[in-house]
């Protein structure tokens, strides 16, 4: 007599009608297709999101601008991209020999840096896209498209308009209260929202009196920013009813699943990858572990499990 293989948990989740075979996904500006590729197999992710891309090329910032600190790293990288043609000629292509989805993060200078990019990714076979509105808006100044509800719900809404995809809207940290962020984008048409982007900090080199970036300035990301993250991934739920990827310091499954307690639908592994390039894939097979421990038969288990 045949035994039926007992199966494991079901780790399946629905992003704005996109079904990723399980939570994980890489976050932007931390993977690279053929790089990252080398070291686990892209397929096992429930999803790829891809480096921020532009209308057009842009150079980014002189160097250094990459920095340690405690518990994290700051960049300052600058959003370098070779532009949208490039990514649809050289990386769909390659990302699509792979089981999983494929989420495009855009950036632009202005709404029509965003729109024109959005148009362009909307004619290929990418499944969503994640909008970073932490970017300069160099018409008002530049002034953080995602620090105002204002201007986040006016790119949210031309994006609206012209997007065949999903798309999600990136969230920066850098606000008084993300929660009304969330709502303004809810309100014009976003499918789903990612948070957190990185945190504003600095480093001063005490020895040469000068700042360790060249830009001064850069994003802190790392487990120093967890507990903001998922303090915020925590108002955000309660705000809004979109789904939401959390991120923000995930080193471990436990880590995804604190995310997910606090409200997340899915997750992104960032600057983990940087320490442990194989990391998405490990947090991936914790995260299973960790619910195979205490009975948890799907992802929303996690999530209504939460007493607090």
């Amino acid at each position: 007599m045949n035994e039926k293989k007992a199966q494991g948990p079901d780790l399946s989740v629905d992003i704005a009608g996109v079904r990723l075979k399980n939570p994980v996904t890489t976050a932007s500006g931390t993977f690279s297709p053929r790089e990252s590729g080398a070291y686990y197999d892209i397929g096992e992710l429930g999803a790829v999101i891809t480096k921020g891309v532009s209308n057009e090329p842009w150079e980014g910032n002189p160097p250094p601008r990459i920095a340690e600190t405690y518990g994290g790293m700051l960049n300052a990288v600058g959003l370098q991209n070779p532009g949208v043609d490039h990514l649809i000629k050289n990386d769909l292509p390659y990302l699509r020999q792979f089981d999983t989805k494929i989420i495009v993060n855009v950036v632009g200078k202005s709404i029509a840096d965003y729109c024109g990019a959005v148009e362009r990714l909307s004619e290929t076979n990418a499944d969503m896209l994640e909008i970073n509105i932490s970017c300069p808006n160099i018409k008002e100044g530049g002034i953080g498209f995602g620090t105002s509800p204002g201007m986040a719900a006016a790119v949210t809404k031309e994006i609206r308009k012209v997007s065949r995809l999903p798309f999600i809207v990136k969230l920066t940290p850098n606000v008084a209260d993300i929660a009304e962020i969330a709502r303004a984008v809810e309100a014009e048409g976003a499918d789903a929202v990612s948070l957190i982007n990185t945190l504003l900090g600095m480093r001063i080199d005490v020895h040469t009196r000068k700042p360790v970036l060249y830009n001064k300035m850069g994003g802190l990301s790392g487990p120093a920013v967890k507990p903001v993250a998922v303090r915020m991934v925590y108002q955000v739920r309660r705000a809004i009813a979109l789904p939401i990827i959390g991120l923000g310091g995930i080193m471990t499954g436990e880590d995804a699943a604190e995310f997910i307690m606090a409200g997340a639908d899915a997750v992104s592994v960032g600057t983990a990858a940087l320490v442990d390039p194989a990391a998405p894939v490990r947090i991936r097979n914790e995260l299973a572990d960790f619910m195979a421990k205490y009975n948890y038969r799907n992802i929303k288990e996690i999530r209504d499990g939460f007493i607090g």
